[in-house]
């Protein structure tokens, strides 16, 4: 609801939402190919935390996310 505003006859008015972002590395912040920093620009997050999010998930998926990142790294901007 944070996208209504309302003008002198309390009626609201549906204002435009903002244009998708696209998603980009972020090899100027990132370690590696910068996959993790361009996830967290693209979401607003801390980039501690989707590097640690990497790591678990690796470990709990025997090493599969480790093929997605790569994807990711190649295949994005």
């Amino acid at each position: 609801m944070s996208d209504l505003r309302f003008e002198d006859g309390g009626s609201p008015i549906r204002t435009a939402p903002s244009p998708r972002r696209k998603f980009r590395l972020d090899k100027a912040n990132g370690k590696l190919m910068g996959v993790s920093a361009g996830i967290a620009d693209y979401f607003g997050w801390d980039v501690t935390f989707v590097r640690i999010a990497w790591v678990i998930g690796t470990l709990v998926g025997v090493g599969s996310l480790i093929l997605i990142y790569l994807a990711i790294g190649l295949l994005a901007d």
